[in-house]
């Protein structure tokens, strides 16, 4: 199991349940971290099963590199390769810059090159952020994945599916120790255009229409039927414009979060380092210096990546609002043709005509 020197780092909020008030990110590190104590323990004392319930407990609460790499630590320990892989890799992404943990990384190295040997893996990209992907009808994450997906070795049916896009899908297969590459492109969705009312399949009117609408025989017209303007094309480029700048306000926001996301970790690293030492950072001593220095740096990283990450995210749904309401929005109608036209006009005291022109 991992050094007890490693403290948990700041969470995502775990799921609340509807009328509850959520846990602080600070009560869920701290459950978490009270789980992975118990976990150690229970590793120590081989119960492997137990220690791997409650370590995925501590994962939903707390997703950090220590969690993931004590789960990952005991899932080889029970053999479960796909599994260690998955945790153990998300560690390494994550590994923070810190002393005290470098020592474990070696050992977190080895596991991943022996689990990986036994498993698949799948590299997944997809054309749209954020859609959703699935492999073998189960949930991997959104677009983009931040790393490859480790599967059993054989066939498997990759799909990518999102609200305003047809899903696309693939079936593909991966040996032992190898890696499949999946590339999906999503189409966004067609509505059909509606039949004309009143209009039968072979394109001809009906015929209470001929007589209820047309002219009475034995009589003449009023006047020439006035034409209706067609609707102006839609223009899409601006759609299209709108929408892969909404996907770059995206991948920015998910970006930064990450980037906020590790500084924080590092950030508690360094804090836990303080800890253990029984000082603080009001008066530090001359070995702690420099570490207090790291975790007012890491604290602004993350506080500047968050902000960043929030500007992201509002950019996107904003730019993603303004390209649906101009899609939507119904088209003028095209302006009348340019000419003259002669109309008669008859009344009480004679006749004559009107002419009508559009310039």
């Amino acid at each position: 199991m991992a050094d007890p020197d490693i403290a948990a780092a700041q969470p995502a909020a775990p799921p609340v349940a509807p009328g509850t008030a959520p846990a602080s990110p600070a009560d869920a590190a701290k459950r978490a971290e009270a789980l992975v104590d118990k976990a150690k323990s229970l590793y120590l004392e081989g119960k492997y099963q137990e220690a791997e319930a409650a370590l995925l407990v501590a994962w939903e609460l707390n997703p950090t590199f220590d969690v993931a790499y004590n789960l990952g630590n005991t899932e080889y320990q029970l053999k479960k390769h796909k599994e260690a892989a998955t945790y153990l890799s998300f560690a390494l992404r994550h590994w923070p810059l810190l002393k005290g943990v470098a020592k474990l990384r070696p050992n977190a190295e080895k596991w991943l090159a022996e689990s990986r040997a036994q498993v698949g893996a799948l590299k997944v990209s997809v054309t749209v952020a954020g859609a959703e992907v699935l492999v073998d009808g189960k949930g991997v994450g959104r677009a983009p994945l931040e790393g490859e997906v480790f599967v059993d070795p054989g066939e498997h049916r990759v799909e990518a599916t999102h609200l305003d896009y047809e899903p696309a899908s693939q079936t593909v297969g991966v040996a032992k120790g190898a890696t499949a590459e999946v590339k999906l492109a999503i189409t966004p969705v067609r509505s059909e255009a509606p039949t004309a009312a009143g209009a039968t399949p072979d394109g001809g009117g009906s015929a209470a229409g001929a007589t209820a609408g047309g002219p009475v025989a034995g009589q003449l017209p009023a006047g020439p039927v006035e034409p209706q303007p067609l609707p102006e094309k839609r223009n899409w480029v601006p759609v299209i414009a709108l929408g892969a700048a909404s996907a770059v306000g995206l991948a920015v926001g998910i970006t930064s979060t990450v980037l906020s996301r590790n500084a924080r970790s590092d950030a508690e690293g360094y804090r836990a380092q303080i800890r253990q030492a029984n000082r603080g950072c009001i008066d530090p001593p001359s070995d702690l210096i420099d570490t207090c220095r790291d975790v007012e740096s890491e604290a602004e990283r993350a506080a500047r990546f968050g902000t960043v990450s929030v500007i992201g995210y509002a950019a996107s749904g904003a730019l993603a609002v303004a390209a649906v309401t101009y899609a939507l929005w119904p088209r003028r109608a095209a302006p009348a043709a340019h000419g003259v036209r002669v109309l008669p006009q008859t009344n009480v005291g004679g006749g004559g005509v009107v002419v009508v022109g559009a310039w």
